[in-house]
């Protein structure tokens, strides 16, 4: 990944700073050690190579071994990599390494239910910006990792008139041509709207893909018949694995899940030094 050794080395800056006090005070100098990453519970693997990086970076010589790829389905006990070096540099990287395979993890592996929860039907569920600020690299990723695709990477490579663009530009048609007359014709246009008559509109206005949000289930199917296969069509706002199965059965093409990101719990892994 372009640019991880920046999130990588900002991270371990945040975490030792001037150094890491107890290790200098306990540990003595060139004790070798070796180490196991091991799954606590259920989880779908990802970013193991990005945590390999997190001890190459701390020390070169350290030696990392995978024992299982990105996407790899494990149970608690697995043990997940082999790691030997010097126990202060093993030390040093622990957290970081940790923090962003457990927070990996977490995306993969929350991403893999959702997708699960609409197997039966042909939507895509993608993610959107609700993202760690610095790490919607790392983040993204581990949704491609649990089956899922990617929303936007940022404000600079897709178009998406919202609601506030709406209001500021003088109403959907008017943003949508100015939109269209800014961008490369490569580039697709994207409207929010709430309601059947904004559908209708950013229809009219030629937008590519209309996102539907917050619509009730009735209401996208409407939208949905209304569209005719003329644009994509994107669910969007408060979903859930509880809801998800009945928002694509409405015919959408694509679902967008903030949650995947903002709200996906770390998964529990742990790193533990033998003998």
């Amino acid at each position: 990944m372009i640019g991880i050794d920046r999130i990588i080395e900002n991270a371990l800056l945040e975490d030792i700073h001037t150094g890491d006090i107890t290790t200098l005070a306990v540990v003595p100098e060139k004790r070798s050690a070796s180490a196991r990453l091991i799954a606590k519970e259920s989880l779908m693997l990802a970013g193991i190579h990005v945590a390999a990086r997190v001890f190459a970076l701390v020390d070169p010589e350290v030696h990392f071994i995978p024992r299982f790829e990105d996407g790899a389905v494990l149970v608690a006990g697995d043990v997940i990599a082999d790691i030997t070096g010097d126990a202060a540099s093993l030390l040093q990287a622990e957290r970081v390494a940790l923090n962003l395979l457990q927070r990996m993890c977490g995306i993969a592996t929350l991403t893999a239910r959702y997708k699960q929860a609409v197997s039966d039907s042909g939507a895509k569920v993608v993610d959107t910006r609700k993202t760690t600020p610095g790490l919607r690299q790392v983040e993204k990723y581990a949704v491609r990792v649990g089956g899922g695709n990617n929303h936007r990477s940022g404000l600079y490579d897709a178009v998406l008139i919202k609601e506030n663009h709406i209001t500021a530009a003088g109403g959907i048609a008017v943003a949508v041509e100015r939109a269209r007359a800014f961008v490369p014709h490569t580039m697709k246009i994207e409207v929010e709207t709430e309601t059947l008559d904004q559908v209708a509109e950013a229809l009219d206005a030629g937008a590519d893909i209309i996102m539907l949000d917050n619509m009730d289930l009735e209401t996208m199917r409407r939208a949905v018949i209304l569209i005719g296969g003329k644009a994509l069509t994107e669910a969007s706002g408060g979903v859930s694995l509880d809801t998800i199965a009945d928002i694509a059965r409405t015919g959408v093409d694509i679902v967008s899940v903030g949650a995947l990101t903002h709200s996906a719990r770390a998964m529990d892994i742990s790193m533990l030094l033998g003998d």
